[in-house]
């Protein structure tokens, strides 16, 4: 697998930027927006055939980003709720067509990719040349940082 770069990140948070567009905020309505999760819900297969694709797609960029466990596990849950709810008759296509869950799963992953200090570098060279602890002290530096990831791992 080639080594990711900071730009790599970079282009996993612009990519789910518009995966959270397209899907629930499409069109904007005040605090509300519709997409194309909630309109096609309406179409059988369809709707669920994008929404766990778009799913999908998602839990695949926080593998790729490195997402924490407790972030992919967010994800699951706010898109297994928007999966199931589309799955229900009527009702459910009504809660589906209302429920933002891949805009909340896409603003997990970016908070957790702008919470992290990135490097590129592997953990072991970095603790051999004793940068690891300066990127400790960076990243305690920033109160919005709370975790480092080696890239190069």
């Amino acid at each position: 697998m080639p080594k990711r770069t900071i730009g790599d990140i970079e282009k996993i948070w612009s990519n789910v930027e518009g995966v959270k567009k397209l899907s629930d905020r499409a069109i904007g309505l005040g605090p509300f927006g519709i997409g194309m999760d909630g309109l096609l819900t309406w179409i059988p297969v369809v709707g669920t055939v994008y929404s766990v694709g778009a799913g999908g797609w998602l839990l695949m960029q926080a593998v790729r980003a490195k997402a924490s466990p407790a972030t992919i596990a967010r994800m699951v849950g706010y898109l297994g709720v928007d999966v199931a709810t589309g799955e229900v008759p009527v009702a459910g296509d009504v809660v589906d067509f209302f429920f933002p869950g891949h805009l909340m799963a896409a603003k997990a992953l970016q908070k957790d990719i702008e919470s992290t200090h990135w490097v590129e570098d592997n953990e072991r060279n970095a603790r051999a040349s004793g940068d690891h602890e300066r990127h400790v002290a960076t990243m305690k530096s920033d109160p919005k940082k709370r975790r480092i990831v080696y890239l190069h791992d």
